[in-house]
């Protein structure tokens, strides 16, 4: 048995492991640094920018958050290690890869072969994750010694109904890097779909659905498939709030509602995936990752009451992020 396998119950952030128990109150799904061809004009680059936005949603209420960009996105872990300094906001890093679509024709991560994409996952969990893009083009990110930054979940996105050999392939890269570490997993579905199948594939590859995040379960409102999923003892990632356009708040919280009433609150995780330059006060943009805390939270309490937002925002965030045999 590796070293890791024997550290069962811890949650990896960007500044060591810690204890369940100190994690918090967690927004599952954020950005601080993202850059990708499908969002040109939104981009996330500034620390000092980032570094605001990350302080106000720790005086909104959260004391830790996910910062769920893969590679090849942009993403800057020594950065969020001095942002987790100065805010005292728990920062989670992620490591995988999104679906294919963010990623040019000519784009670095497309070159990995699957037991290239397995060992680079496994080394930015266990070892370091790269100290920037230019870096990260070799298949091994280089250790960078015992204060290195680590991943502590891994990634996969796949399309809308759609599961292609990419995405596939990245699927399987995170199926082989679970069983070797134990790290959780977080999969972005588009607008909530192909949750089922993508349960299916990780079970072929023995990763139990209750190491699995769903992203973006929400934007399928169809509380009965919520069940169905989270009876399977995956966890559901709610984090569309504040997206008026394509569906109100309160169509979020009567979702929620009836997915608690129906089969309870305990595989039910929150986050605002804001996401956006022009979406981030510190940049200019509004609502700012403060919404989630100021004024959705109260709304969800009202809903469904203390002891469910108390599950939703800290025992279930705990025991997700916790490290697994």
């Amino acid at each position: 048995m590796s070293n890791e396998k024997t550290k069962q119950g811890i949650i990896r952030t960007v500044l060591g492991d810690i204890e369940p128990a100190e994690l918090g109150v967690t927004n599952y799904h954020e950005h601080l640094f993202q850059v990708s061809p499908l969002l040109k004009g939104d981009e996330l680059d500034d620390e000092e920018l980032s570094s605001k936005e990350a302080s106000a949603l720790k005086d909104s209420g959260f004391d830790a958050m996910v910062d769920a960009t893969p590679l090849g996105l942009g993403g800057r872990p020594e950065a969020l290690a001095r942002i987790s300094k100065a805010t005292g906001l728990k920062i989670v890093a992620t490591t995988g890869r999104h679906r294919q679509e963010h990623y040019g024709a000519d784009h670095w991560v497309r070159d990995f072969s699957l037991g290239q994409l397995e060992q680079r996952l496994i080394v930015d969990l266990t070892q370091g994750l790269a100290l920037s893009e230019s870096d990260s083009k070799i298949a091994t990110a280089p250790a960078q010694g015992v204060d290195s930054v680590r991943a502590g979940i891994l990634k996969a996105g796949i399309g809308y109904w759609s599961i292609d050999s990419f995405e596939r392939q990245t699927l399987d890269a995170v199926g082989a890097a679970h069983a070797a570490t134990g790290a959780p997993i977080m999969i972005h579905l588009e607008f909530g779909t192909a949750a089922h199948e993508v349960l299916d594939i990780l079970e072929g590859l023995s990763v139990p659905a209750s190491s699995v995040a769903l992203a973006h379960a929400d934007r399928n409102l169809d509380s009965g498939l919520h069940c169905s999923l989270i009876e399977r003892g995956a966890y559901l990632g709610y984090d569309g709030m504040a997206r008026a356009k394509n569906r109100s708040d309160q169509e979020l919280l009567t979702l929620t509602r009836e997915v608690v009433e129906k089969v309870g609150s305990s595989r039910i995780l929150i986050g605002g995936d804001v996401a956006r330059r022009t979406r981030y006060i510190a940049y200019g943009g509004i609502p700012g990752l403060a919404y989630l805390g100021q004024r959705y939270l109260p709304r969800l309490r009202s809903e469904i009451g203390d002891s469910h937002v108390e599950a939703i925002t800290r025992s279930n965030p705990a025991l997700w992020l916790s490290w697994k045999i």
